[in-house]
């Protein structure tokens, strides 16, 4: 190919270049630009934006399915699965205890109020006022007992490493996470407390504190069966009994009977002095004329 014809093409080809930008500008400054930006540079930056949200969004929901199998662990405890090993996996977290011990203590107070309230509608001699003081005493407690138990115990067992160097106890978060969990079953039964029946809710409440404990019991035993055999019986046997104090108490505070200033004072009948005699009146109608 000669130069003049190299020319001549060069030529042809801005000259088209040239017409078309004329007649849409808008698609060749588009497709220019298209040429200009580097394609590989923009797929790659899309590419990781959409894999970071698609990351977020399994991470999020493998959180929330890791609560709800921790939740279903603590409920149906079984010889021989630690809820550690099966279910936190190294992975503890405070998400969970934390809004479930928020839940338990609103559902406690509540239900507490509610309490009285079905107690008014059967008798109306009783004068209810909302006592709002319980969601206070509710949630120390609860949070309290979730968090100061679990530092005992926590310092309790590392104490008792270096007696016995063969324990391995649990971390701090890990037995947080233990008896947070273990207050799950709680919530139902104070829900189910409602129901008026008193031997019903001292059933319900046996229920739901034996599996609450059998699983504190499942989970700890690992643990401290390397120790003396009395001091591991002692150790549970104060567990069971830390748990079974929460239950009670929760019973006979926020479901108690009624106290006498709640209940309407009986009419007063007054009576004359002995000295005013009464007078005898008859009936208008047999009155004489």
């Amino acid at each position: 190919m000669t130069m003049a014809s190299a020319d001549e093409l060069t030529f042809h080809e801005f000259e088209e270049a040239t017409n078309l930008l004329a007649e849409t500008p808008d698609a060749a400054t588009t497709s220019r630009s298209d040429q200009l930006t580097p394609q590989g540079h923009v797929a790659v930056a899309v590419g990781s934006g959409g894999s970071y949200g698609a990351e977020d969004e399994v991470e999020e929901e493998s959180d929330k399915a890791a609560v709800l199998d921790r939740i279903k662990g603590s409920l149906l405890p079984r010889p021989g699965h630690n809820f550690v090993r099966h279910h936190l996996r190294n992975r503890p977290d405070l998400y969970g205890p934390f809004w479930i011990c928020a839940t338990l203590a609103f559902v406690l107070a509540v239900t507490g109020n509610l309490t009285l309230v079905l107690a008014q509608r059967r008798d109306p001699s009783i004068h209810y006022s909302p006592q709002f003081h319980k969601v206070t005493v509710a949630g120390i407690s609860i949070y309290c007992y979730a968090w100061l138990v679990p530092l005992a115990l926590w310092g309790f067992l590392r104490w008792r490493k270096g007696v016995q160097e063969r324990m391995g106890p649990y971390t701090f978060l890990e037995t947080v996470c233990i008896y947070g969990y273990s207050l799950f079953v709680f919530i139902p039964m104070v829900v189910l407390w409602l129901i008026p029946v008193p031997w019903l809710q001292w059933l319900f409440g046996a229920l739901a504190l034996g599996l609450s404990a059998a699983g504190l019991v499942f989970t700890l035993w690992p643990v401290v069966r390397e120790d003396t055999r009395l001091v591991a019986t002692a150790l549970l046997s104060v567990v069971v009994l830390l748990h079974a104090l929460l239950a009670m108490g929760c019973k006979l505070y926020f479901f108690q009977s009624l106290p006498p200033e709640n209940m309407a004072p009986p009419p007063q009948i007054t009576s004359l002095p002995s000295n005013i005699a009464l007078s005898p009146t008859l009936p208008q109608s047999m009155a004489p004329y």
